[in-house]
């Protein structure tokens, strides 16, 4: 069954490409209002895309923002076991416009990779078992298993809708495991499994001063400055090694066991290639924790955007009325993000002088998770990597959010594999975001063996 499968996707690269290249011109920027129904157009062809593969019972369902897609194929047999698939056709802003060599949505192969918004975050990835399923319906005439797709449009905005349609929607949504592509490997032919993430806690901090700009000369040094005021409480938020000085921030984290730390060591990230990644002159961080358990066993807090007064150019002599932060706090168990919020306002509010006001908003919570890595369907994926890639599968805690997984786990109960076919290299939120080829073709062939390994 699973070599015809193979056989058909192989046959089918280069229109499997064409289709992936259309999705990609699709502008599905979920956070900003502009985009709204190019947002709305990308769910109704996913849908369409969707229904030619073979899949059946498709839906465009909408929510108080962007819609999600829903498909399934249920025809396997008693006591077939069900997979359900999770993906995101919604992508980051691309701005700053300027840096992108080529247009963000209009994709371009270049030396194996496509680039384009969306490439592996995560329309290239979701794309992957659409087609395998295509491939397995279309050689075999049926799939091995049951299979349902939840495809959503408001991944990187926080999944509010999506937690709301969980839980009212359980006997949909029924089933025995679930899937996710929407990490990384190690690196080309180099296969890993994610068994942990962070969770998010994202707050917009608001800082006034006086009702209006005021000359800098004629109030300077009688009114406080709310920029100013920012700097100072941004400075007292971290010490200079990461260390986040919040009371009560590290209350609840879960302590490295010996055993995963002595597992986290044998995962090969190399300080050199993450410098190289990155650009950055010198690793930073907790000086006590290696590089992986950085980025992906302690938790972080990053300011991820600051503004207030006069940013054009030249210069303009006023003291703000305003200004204003953008702060992520990257969880670990067993931190909870609505705790972590509190502790920062109440932080923010002993700090702040009585000279300004300040407003605290909780822009996005997620929780962060640990999976089981001794489980079938861990053992079928890293069993369906090796056959692929022909390589052991590693095992890693990844440093980003995947909000849904803990409503897939607490929620509906499922066992979830983290199944990545992303670069460290990607360039995934900036500019030049890119997919490698060979691994979207590769992809596909571990999603054919996978279904098949999971139903044997």
């Amino acid at each position: 069954m699973t070599h015809s499968s193979l056989e058909y996707a192989r046959a089918n690269r280069e229109r499997h490409l064409a289709e992936l290249l259309d999705f990609l011109r699709l502008p599905s920027i979920s956070t900003d209002p502009a985009h709204r129904e190019a947002t709305a157009d990308t769910a109704a062809w996913l849908a369409e895309q969707m229904k030619a593969a073979g899949l059946e019972n498709v839906r465009v369902i909408p929510t108080e923002r962007h819609p999600l897609v829903y498909a399934d194929w249920l025809h396997a047999g008693p006591g077939a076991p069900t997979a359900l698939i999770y993906g995101h056709y919604d992508v980051q802003p691309v701005d700053p416009l300027e840096l992108w060599t080529t247009p963000p949505f209009e994709p371009s192969v270049r030396e194996d990779y496509i680039y384009a918004r969306g490439a592996a975050d995560d329309k290239g990835q979701l794309y992957i078992h659409v087609k395998a399923v295509e491939a397995t319906l279309r050689a075999d005439g049926r799939l091995p298993l049951n299979v349902k797709f939840l495809i959503e449009g408001e991944e990187e905005i926080g999944s509010h809708n999506l937690h709301a349609f969980i839980p009212q929607n359980r006997d949909l949504l029924a089933a025995d495991s679930a899937l996710i592509s929407d990490s990384a490997m190690l690196g080309p032919g180099r296969p890993a499994l994610v068994y942990g993430l962070r969770g998010n806690c994202h707050v917009l901090l608001d800082i006034t001063g006086p009702d209006r700009d005021l000359h800098s000369g004629t109030y300077g040094g009688s009114i406080d400055n709310p920029l100013n005021v920012l700097g100072h409480l941004l400075a007292r938020l971290k010490n200079e090694s990461g260390h986040v000085m919040i009371p009560g921030f590290y209350d609840r984290v879960r302590p490295l066991s010996l055993e995963e730390r002595e597992l986290l060591a044998q995962f090969p990230l190399s300080e050199d290639e993450w410098l190289r990644q990155t650009g950055a002159p010198q690793l930073w961080g907790e000086p006590q924790y290696t590089l992986v358990e950085r980025v992906g066993a302690r938790p972080t807090l990053d300011v991820t955007g600051m503004y207030g007064g006069y940013i054009g150019a030249g210069t303009k002599t006023v003291l703000p009325s305003a200004a204003h932060a953008k702060i992520s706090m990257r969880l670990v168990p067993d931190q909870d993000p609505a705790e972590i919020a509190a502790l920062f306002e109440s932080f923010v509010r002993e700090a702040l002088p009585v000279t300004v006001r300040a407003e605290v908003k909780v822009a996005g919570l997620s929780q962060p998770v640990l999976m089981a890595r001794d489980t079938r369907e861990m053992r079928a994926a890293a069993a369906a990597y090796e056959a692929t890639y022909g390589q052991p599968t590693a095992f890693m805690r990844e440093g980003g959010s995947i909000p849904v997984v803990s409503d897939l786990q607490n929620v509906l109960g499922l066992p979830t594999v983290l199944m990545g076919f992303g670069l460290p290299g990607d360039h995934i939120h900036s500019p030049n975001e890119r997919f490698y080829l060979p691994n979207f073709y590769a992809g596909i062939e571990t999603s054919i063996r996978y279904l098949a390994l999971l139903a044997a």
